[in-house]
């Protein structure tokens, strides 16, 4: 399930945006303070054209999905990532059912509930198994790019999915 986050929230996206498992596949490496955190939930919390949605699994909150630069009028198009408790879901045993589930639920939030017409996002090169996981959802991935972050060279790699060729359940 995805529901809105909240203030009540902002302590554990924090702490799960800072395990070492989600620095290593993310743009900014570097951990994040609460003071950057802090800056970050309160220009998001009421911008219209984000959401930030926290991901629930057996009533229990483990991950985080934000969309983006939503454009809402014309052609609906925005922008998607996520995170999750990936130390505690480790520990559960529960990494890929809830991996599985957080995608399933973020384009189904995206294609139904936001009623995009393309949902995009970034990977980068080396996540091998995010972007194995992209195409199993039919993402389709665009011009890689190198980019300088956190004092070092990554490859982005856009990705994006059209309603069309979304898979369906």
């Amino acid at each position: 399930m995805l529901r809105e986050a909240t203030a009540d929230d902002v302590h554990l996206m924090l702490s799960w945006r800072n395990q070492e498992t989600n620095r290593q596949v993310s743009k900014t490496s570097h951990e994040i303070t609460a003071e950057e955190h802090a800056r970050w939930w309160s220009a998001v919390r009421d911008d219209p054209s984000r959401r930030v949605l926290v991901y629930v699994r057996d009533d229990r909150p483990c991950g985080v999905v934000t969309f983006f630069d939503l454009r809402l009028e014309g052609p609906r198009t925005g922008a998607w990532g996520f995170y999750l408790d990936a130390d505690g879901l480790d520990g559960r045993g529960e990494t890929l059912p809830a991996w599985l589930g957080v995608m399933r639920e973020a384009v189904e939030y995206a294609f139904d509930g936001l009623h995009l017409d393309r949902l995009d996002g970034e990977v980068l090169g080396h996540n091998t198994v995010v972007r194995q996981m992209n195409r199993r959802f039919r993402f389709v991935e665009g011009t890689p790019r190198q980019e300088l972050s956190d004092g070092r060279e990554i490859t982005v790699i856009p990705i994006s999915l059209a309603r069309a060729d979304r898979r369906q359940r």
